[in-house]
């Protein structure tokens, strides 16, 4: 089943959704800590709600002090004062602490939990082969997580206190309210149903106002991103940008996409305008209403000055408690945008996962001892357009195999089907290396940190001495980087797209894999530099099978075997001629 589109109806809450994302943690090896945490804040919010309730007890009973000019009792109250107020701090600055405690520990597992899934087996590459970047993984992963965590366990405490604070006062309230005679009709705790009916209709009319926002919230984030992805691309690209010329394009496009952050801000800020027009009006008359409602009681002589407070305090208690669905209308908003964000990128992860990768070959392909036997395999475009078709072509270990063909046949495709992360094909009786594999890319990825860690990688930069590592820096040539080991720098930008090049062919030194997969990864170089590189791969690694996609002819010497890829009829997969290296010495480059 296909993943709902990321702007489907992001205000539906889905239980399942909830539960997928929210319970592992509680079940996790963390849960005796995390349910600790929670226990504990629960049961300080609790006691929180018990001093509120002595403190409308206190209410009644100060005000009839000044009422009566009491004096004892007035110091006395003042006592009690300091105490309830001295608990009620100590426990409002643990709960928040506690509840920020629970909040890292939970966003920590959760994280994880994302990094591993979406990095596992290739996973990324194939939400990107499918969706492209607008998903924005590191959004998602960087500040979803924390705004559902947040967002859940904040709900989560206020409901429990708005329930208990309901139940804790609702009685109180119907104690002071005494009986009401409307036409005829006596009505017991007549407070307790202006309370239900105040909040029921406020809250009904605060949904209607305020649901468009859940729908402008959702976009507001997915707009957020793009633009900041967008700046992140132009800062990763920031040379081709510079010697193309190309940043009145850039411009262009930044402005295009903040145009949709700008135009949407504008719908939040109307309906949030209109939203705290009908809130505030709401909150204010919330002030008077309990006043307006008890005064007839208190004019008849049926309560003291402390009892008209006390029934006003209790009532705006009930009242608030009922109202938490409006108070915390915008939380909800964001909380539900937040967790149809991650629901469809963990259906993005699921849906990516199951269509495989390195750890599960195509139906009808398996990893076994031995050389690569294509069998029946068919390669396909993500939109499910057949590239290439193969008929048993093999390549055994050993048997040096280049790659040529016009532009646009597949040949890359096949190289990452090979490397086992392209995961749309379809084969029979075919088979991969179960060896150790690498695979250079024409543009090599050089991650942040040190040069140590950017040529080792991914392997551990411990597993090498500085001595071997200096050694293949000298034998691909790049001299002026043996004293930089341990410099951090941004080695992208730093290092030309050859010397990136010879970089990624130490690694492969390094590595020393069974399958070395070099997809254009000389093309950088002058002719003379991609001889000597091969001649290196060739006589530090003997035990390796190079399979290479190039388009300069002259590397076919150092190949045993050629495929060529030759585009098909009309509407039909391009198929592979198996030729001789020799046989390509005379033609042009």
């Amino acid at each position: 089943m296909s993943s709902p589109s990321p702007v489907s109806r992001p205000y539906r809450f889905s239980m399942r959704q909830f539960m997928a994302i929210a319970r592992p943690y509680w079940v996790s090896e963390d849960w005796r800590m995390g349910w600790l945490l929670l226990g504990s804040v629960l049961a300080m919010n609790l006691a929180i709600i018990w001093i509120n309730v002595r403190l409308n007890f206190w209410n009644r009973d100060f005000y009839d002090a000044l009422q009566e000019h009491n004096y004892a009792s007035f110091k006395h109250l003042l006592l009690l004062f300091t105490v309830l107020a001295f608990a009620f701090i100590v426990l409002a600055v643990y709960s928040q602490y506690l509840q920020q405690m629970l909040q890292i520990r939970w966003r920590r597992w959760v994280t994880e939990v994302f990094l591993h899934d979406w990095l596992d087996g290739g996973t990324h590459y194939r939400i990107a082969l499918r969706r492209g970047q607008e998903d924005n993984p590191d959004q998602r992963i960087a500040d979803d997580i924390n705004s559902f965590v947040s967002g859940t366990l904040n709900l989560f405490f206020g409901v429990i206190s708005s329930v208990v604070t309901l139940f804790s006062f609702l009685f109180v309230l119907w104690e002071l309210s005494g009986a009401f005679t409307l036409w005829g009709l006596r009505i017991p705790g007549y407070m307790v149903w202006a309370a239900l009916l105040y909040a029921g209709v406020g809250s009904w009319l605060a949904h209607k106002v305020g649901k468009p926002l859940i729908r402008l919230s959702f976009d507001q984030q997915r707009y957020e991103a793009d633009f900041r992805f967008g700046l992140a691309r132009t800062r990763e690209h920031n040379e081709g940008i510079a010697l193309y010329r190309g940043e009145a394009r850039e411009l262009d496009g930044h402005r295009a996409r903040f145009a949709h952050v700008w135009d949407n801000w504008w719908g939040i800020m109307k309906r949030q305008k209109l939203f705290t027009w009908y809130s505030s009006f709401y909150g204010q008359m919330a002030i008077i209403f309990p006043i307006l409602v008890a005064a007839p009681r208190y004019f008849a002589g049926q309560i003291k000055l402390g009892g008209l407070t006390q029934t006003a305090s209790a009532f705006g208690q009930v009242q608030g408690s009922l109202s938490f669905f409006i108070s915390s209308y915008t939380t909800i908003v964001g909380w539900l945008a937040t967790l149809q964000r991650l629901a469809t990128f963990v259906e993005s992860i699921d849906l990516a996962r199951a269509q495989g990768g390195a750890a599960q070959p195509p139906r009808g392909v398996t990893h076994e001892p031995g050389g690569v036997d294509l069998g029946e395999l068919r390669i396909d475009s993500p939109d499910g357009r057949a590239l290439l078709q193969a008929a048993g072509e093999r390549i055994e270990p050993g048997q040096h195999t280049l790659i040529i063909g016009a532009s646009g046949l597949g040949k890359s495709t096949l190289m990452r089907w090979l490397a086992g992360i392209w995961p749309y094909a379809e084969g029979r009786h075919g088979r991969l290396p179960a060896g150790r594999a690498l695979f250079l890319p024409q543009k090599p990825y050089l991650p942040i940190g040190t040069l140590r860690e950017a040529l080792t990688y991914p392997m551990s930069a411990e597993a090498f001495d500085d001595a071997r590592l200096r050694e293949v820096l000298l034998l691909v040539r790049l001299p002026q980087l043996v004293g930089a080991l341990d410099l951090e720098d941004g080695w992208m930008q730093r290092l030309s797209p050859g010397e990136q090049q010879r970089l990624a062919v130490a690694r492969a030194l390094l590595a020393a894999p069974d399958w070395l997969f070099l997809d254009e990864a000389t093309s950088a170089l002058d002719a003379q530099l991609e001889t000597e590189m091969y001649r290196l791969l060739l006589r530090e690694l003997p035990r390796t099978t190079l399979v290479s996609v190039a388009h300069r002819l002259g590397v076919a010497a150092f190949h045993r075997q050629v495929f060529e890829l030759r585009a098909g009829e009309q509407g039909e997969p391009s198929r592979m001629v198996v030729r001789r290296p020799e046989e390509l010495e005379q033609e042009p480059a």
